[in-house]
């Protein structure tokens, strides 16, 4: 009976893991503009200042090289709308203030968005169309650079980091136009 309860408590408290689980779900993505599925302010939107909110992150697995990061509206009316997608941000980097720069490619590179313009493009929901999702995702990678130039896609930056991803964050925003 008493091999029964310990086998029981292994399995209650993940025995055999390696680990790595558990450093996976302590990376947290954040903002201090707004929290995990709150409203993103408009200063960050077509309708205010459009530019990048400030992130922060903390518990990066072990191995990471550098991080990448996207923004993806999953909600538009024709699919996934890219908002943002950037690479090469150094292992070194906790966070990004806001107001990234569209031509800031010296601390990261940033690649084209579905306005077919380089670097961050606010929310910016059809009117009427309700509040819309934003994911932030950021990517710890165990390469310290991705190949691509600002010319990338996200499709290209999904190939680039292909067997390379380590651990994810997200952070969800959102977002309705007055």
């Amino acid at each position: 009976m008493k091999q029964l309860l310990l086998f029981v408590f292994y399995l209650a408290i993940g025995f055999g893991q390696t680990g790595k689980e558990e450093t996976m779900t302590s990376f947290r993505l954040l903002s201090t503009a707004f929290n995990d599925g709150e409203t993103i302010p408009a200063v960050y939107s077509c309708e205010g200042k459009d530019i990048s909110p400030p992130l922060r992150w903390s518990g990066v697995p072990e191995g990471v090289k550098s991080f990448a990061l996207t923004c993806v509206d999953p909600d538009a009316p024709v699919g996934d709308w890219i908002h943002w997608i950037a690479w090469n941000i150094p292992a070194t980097k906790t966070g990004l203030e806001d107001s990234i720069p569209a031509n800031e490619q010296v601390e990261l590179t940033q690649g084209i968005n579905s306005w077919r313009r380089t670097g961050y493009g606010g929310p910016c929901p059809p009117r009427g169309h309700g509040p819309h999702r934003y994911y932030f995702t950021l990517y710890a990678l165990d390469v310290d650079r991705l190949d691509l130039d600002s010319n990338a896609l996200l499709g290209d930056l999904k190939k680039a980091m292909e067997g390379h991803i380590v651990g994810t964050a997200t952070l969800m925003g959102r977002y309705e136009r007055r």
